[in-house]
């Protein structure tokens, strides 16, 4: 990979490049389907791939190809894409070598060695997890390993070699007597220590619980959001605005609101490229910038904006490191790495006397990502009555404003959950309104 990369920087300054940037991807992927209780079938794929950035006068060309005798062409369309458009005044420049962290926890030999039985193994854990409870079938649900090696060089000295693994279990399930309900749940790790038995049993634990629903009348109340739940609302309402291109757009709810308090004061938020073992950690990001951990939220105040090289250049200041790619396919756009939500934990269910809680929510998406604004489809939701889950709920909506609710929580609980690259504890909210 290191020669394929040499390469291309060297084909593209030989075609007139000023800058250049090679990102280099190669990695195996095992991933085994479920369907209505039978493992439907597994897949491995290996993918390798280069992009390649090109500075020609400040503007910026970008070429892809997946077929590595045809380096030197995408070089040379790279540079010629760059020569065909207009400089760009706010380019400064690719980022230049630095001293890079030390991070642990994302490599794992047991899941880069894992055979295909062991995945199906997996798998069958899950399906076998859900069996212990009765009355379910396994409607859907996938077990995935990867293991991967990016390479990062560009023409000032900047040189990434990374290399992690990755596993994942998920599960959904239905009732097969009785009132029909579903339910699912999910794992993400970098290592080998998923219990995956777990996954299938308390996908069907949650789908048994919520037979029998009630309905509610439609009022305010507490509501408590599993991780999940909060997790999702987090990433669709309220990260688009910490984005430093949004801001730039202007179209971010956070614009020059930095240093005002914004949310409960025990609430901390943070982005931590360096997390031990976090989905997103690596020592460097998508175009080799030193990972770090970025205060976004410290005690209720806004502290910073999420930057790339390109959107920091803008304003004049660093990057956080937050430079994110799909695939060796996409250029670096501003992403969050693993963004933890810190409040004081409690048992917070035990610690409620009244209120709703929620397992999942549907809709998220539909947020909007400029005021915060959401009205989503909860499900797996239960009445809280004296300190314990009381009636599942047959039909709930919840609806609030993103910035609203940071300002409202008011408890958090000790059950904290990787949400892909979202660490977060279930988050008691004040005064939410629910629509039954």
């Amino acid at each position: 990979m290191y020669d394929l990369a040499k390469k291309a920087l060297r084909a593209a300054t030989k075609y007139g490049a000023s800058e250049a940037e090679v990102y280099i991807i190669h990695s195996q992927k095992t991933a085994v389907s479920i369907q209505k209780d039978v493992i439907e079938g597994a897949k491995e794929n290996i993918t390798t791939g280069i992009g390649i950035r090109a500075v020609v006068n400040g503007a910026i060309g970008f070429a892809s190809t997946n077929i590595m005798s045809h380096i030197d062409e995408a070089a040379q369309n790279a540079v010629s894409s760059a020569k065909i458009q207009d400089s760009d005044p706010d380019w400064r420049s690719l980022p230049s070598d630095q001293k890079y962290p030390e991070v642990s926890g994302i490599m794992d030999p047991h899941i880069k060695n894992m055979e295909l039985d062991d995945c199906i193994g997996h798998t069958m854990e899950m399906m076998e997890g859900a069996k212990t409870i009765p009355g379910i079938i396994v409607t859907s649900g996938s077990f995935s390993r990867s293991h991967g090696k990016r390479l990062i060089l560009n023409t000032n000295g900047i040189e990434i070699s990374e290399e992690g693994t990755g596993v994942s279990g998920f599960v959904d399930v239905i009732t097969s007597s009785g009132q029909t309900s579903t339910a699912y749940d999910f794992a993400i790790s970098r290592r080998n220590d998923i219990d995956f038995t777990c996954i299938g049993k308390n996908a069907s634990k949650l789908a048994k619980r919520s037979q029998d629903t009630i309905a509610i009348e439609a009022h305010r109340t507490e509501v408590i959001l599993h991780p999940f739940a909060f997790s999702d609302l987090i990433e669709n309402a309220f990260i688009p605005s910490i984005d430093a291109d949004n801001v730039q757009k202007g179209r971010s709810n956070l614009i020059g609101k930095r240093g005002e308090i914004i949310a409960n004061k025990d609430l901390s938020i943070y982005d931590d490229g360096i997390l031990e073992g976090g989905i997103e950690t690596g020592v460097a990001d998508d175009e080799g910038v030193a990972s770090q951990k970025t205060t976004v939220i410290e005690k209720g105040e806004f502290m910073s904006y999420l930057y790339d090289t390109y959107t920091a250049g803008k304003d004049n200041v660093e990057s956080t490191g937050n430079a994110s790619r799909n695939s060796y396919l996409s250029t670096p756009s501003v992403g969050t790495r693993n963004l933890i939500i810190d409040f004081p934990q409690c048992d917070v269910v035990a610690d409620t006397e009244s209120g709703v809680y929620v397992n999942t929510v549907i809709g998220a998406h539909t947020a909007n990502a400029i005021s915060g604004d959401f009205s989503v489809e909860a499900r797996n939701a239960f009445t809280v009555k004296d300190g314990q889950l009381d009636k599942p709920i047959k039909s709930l909506m919840i609806s609030g404003n993103i910035f609203e609710m940071l300002k409202n929580i008011n408890g958090a609980g000790k059950d904290i959950r990787k949400v892909g690259g979202t660490i977060t504890p279930s988050i008691r909210v004040s005064d939410i309104s629910v629509i039954g």
